[in-house]
C-alpha cells in the first residue's frame, strides 16, 4: 500500500482498538491498562512484560500488535508510547528464576512487576488504575478488575502498546547479552531456537542466561 492507504489503515486500526477498549471497560473507566509480555518461548534470557495506561484522548496512529511491525516501526512507536502515556511500567523475570518457577508462572511474575510500577506512578499524579487489559493471561491476587483479552495485542490498544515496550526492551536485552555471550546469535535470534542458536549450544555448550528447563532435550 502506497503512504496515504497507509495512514488510512493506521488510523482505522487507532479507532477500532480504542473502541474495543471502550466496550470492554465502559466509558467511565479513565485509567485503564494494557499488560503484555515478551520472551516466553524463547531458549535463553529474561522475560519482560509491559504494562501502559494511555490517555482516552491518545491519537497518535501507528500501535499495533509488536509481532506486526518491524523492529524499525517498534523503535519509532517506544519513545513516544512512554513520553505520551499516562504511565508505564517495566517487569523482568531472569533466567534463574523460569527455571525455578517455571514460564507461565515467570510471567505472571513479571507482569505483576509492571502493573505495580505504572500504578505507583499513576498514585503519584493523584490516580489509580480502574480496569487491567491482560493479553490471554488471568492474574488471580490482583484486585483491581481485570480482562483477559485472547489475542489482546491485536485488538487492545493498550495492550498493543505494552506489547511494544515489552518486545523493545527485551529485545535490547537480548543485543548486549550478544555481546557477552557470542556465538548463540542473540543479536539476531533474541533467544529463539534458530539454527544458528543451535549451532553456537552444540559448538560452544551453554551459556550462563540459558534456560536449563528448556534445554532438557538437547
Amino acid at each position: 500500500m502506497n503512504k496515504k492507504e497507509r495512514e488510512l489503515f493506521q488510523r482505522q486500526r487507532l479507532e477500532e482498538m480504542k473502541q474495543f477498549e471502550k466496550e470492554i471497560c465502559g466509558e467511565e473507566a479513565a485509567c485503564i491498562a494494557g499488560v503484555d509480555e515478551a520472551g516466553r518461548g524463547p531458549l535463553a534470557g529474561p522475560v519482560v512484560a509491559a504494562a501502559v495506561v494511555l490517555p482516552r484522548d491518545f491519537d497518535v496512529p501507528g500501535i499495533d500488535d509488536s509481532k506486526k511491525l518491524t523492529e524499525k516501526r517498534r523503535e519509532a512507536m517506544y519513545p513516544i508510547i512512554k513520553e505520551t502515556a499516562l504511565a508505564w511500567g517495566i517487569g523482568i523475570v531472569d533466567h534463574e528464576k523460569i527455571d525455578e518457577i517455571n514460564i507461565l508462572q515467570a510471567a505472571r511474575e513479571a507482569m505483576r512487576q509492571a502493573v505495580s510500577e505504572a500504578s505507583r506512578k499513576l498514585a503519584a499524579k493523584g490516580m489509580k488504575l480502574d480496569h487491567i487489559l491482560f493479553d490471554a493471561m488471568t492474574i488471580e491476587d490482583i484486585s483491581i478488575p481485570q480482562t483477559n483479552v485472547i489475542k489482546g495485542d491485536s485488538k487492545s490498544l493498550s495492550i498493543a502498546a505494552a506489547s511494544i515496550l515489552a518486545k523493545v526492551t527485551r529485545d535490547r536485552m537480548m543485543v548486549e547479552f550478544a555481546a557477552q555471550y557470542p556465538g548463540y546469535g542473540f543479536e539476531k535470534n533474541k533467544g529463539y531456537g534458530t539454527k544458528a542458536h543451535y549451532e553456537g549450544l552444540r559448538t560452544r555448550g551453554v551459556c550462563p542466561i540459558h534456560r536449563k528447563t528448556f534445554l532438557k532435550n538437547l
